[in-house]
């Protein structure tokens, strides 16, 4: 992975890039961040940062990200008894997501407390008010963890978790981006592999639709730690080496499953349970594996 001196070997003495984002991305794609390069990483990545900045230009980003969400943060609190007499779903969506923060398990293995639930449940409110198209869905809280550990303070975490959404086009929201990713993951499996999607229209005819949690939850539970959900989600970040690459990993995760399915002639909820044990599996493996499919796929 690129570590922190090959990382700051990108930069001129006035902090500007002097390395291309082009570059830059190609190599994140090939091998990745390391865990102390991605705090600051991220922040081009996601658009944080502007890649053409200088390091006095960043501080003076820093200083307003930090003003623009607290900002938002004294405006969300003036409004909230408004919401809550005047917007019908606020107070279910409160509810819900201490709901889910309740049950997230914040210790690391000694059993200290990693993260605070109350900053969490702030921030999930406020990307909430600031972003009711996206509205809230059960697995924003297991995002943000990811976030929370990833970055120190309040307003670089919820920036980075608004960035995040936007720069993967909300492919991980359901009213805005599932739907059209299940439908292109459809549309790929009947051009790559006709004998798989009839299959899969004769005995799993929900197959396809039930596989949503893959999408919004960005593909976190496969994985076997946290270091491989962010290194997936770097090559999500910098759009290579295509578009909606995570409909290109999604028809690699079926690819695994695919022969057991044909050769015991699985129906739709045995097809749902192979699929649903898919875990603990390495990011660099499927990335290279889905960097091959997507291959196969422009041949």
């Amino acid at each position: 992975p690129i570590d922190r001196n090959e990382w700051e070997g990108y930069f001129d003495e006035s902090g500007h890039l002097a390395k291309s984002w082009d570059f830059i991305a190609s190599i994140i794609l090939e091998r990745g961040l390391d865990p102390s390069v991605r705090p600051e990483a991220w922040k081009f990545l996601t658009g944080y940062y502007p890649w053409s900045s200088s390091r006095d230009e960043r501080l003076a980003v820093e200083g307003m990200r930090r003003k623009n969400y607290e900002s938002l943060a004294k405006l969300c609190d003036r409004i909230q008894p408004l919401l809550e007499t005047e917007h019908r779903d606020f107070s279910r969506v409160c509810s819900f997501i201490n709901s889910d923060l309740q049950r997230l398990y914040t210790r690391d293995a000694q059993g200290q407390t990693r993260v605070d639930k109350k900053q969490m449940e702030k921030i999930l409110l406020l990307n909430y008010v600031c972003n009711m198209e996206a509205e809230y869905q059960q697995g924003f809280h297991e995002m943000l963890l990811l976030f929370h550990l990833l970055a120190e303070q309040e307003h670089e975490i919820y920036w980075l978790f608004q960035f995040f959404l936007q720069k993967t086009e909300h492919s991980c929201v359901m009213n805005i981006g599932v739907g059209k990713n299940l439908i292109m993951l459809k549309a790929l499996i009947a051009f790559m592999d006709p004998t798989f999607a009839k299959h899969l229209e004769g005995k799993g005819t929900q197959v396809i639709q039930s596989l949503f949690p893959w999408f919004s939850f960005s593909f976190q539970r496969v994985f076997k730690s946290f270091y491989d959900v962010w290194r997936l989600w770097e090559v999500f970040l910098i759009g290579k080496p295509c578009r909606n690459f995570q409909v290109i990993v999604a028809y690699t995760l079926l690819q695994t499953v695919r022969d057991q399915v044909l050769r015991e002639n699985m129906a739709g909820d045995d097809i749902l349970t192979l699929c649903g044990n898919l875990v603990d599996l390495d990011a660099d493996q499927l990335i290279s594996e889905a960097c091959s499919t997507y291959d196969r796929l422009l041949e």
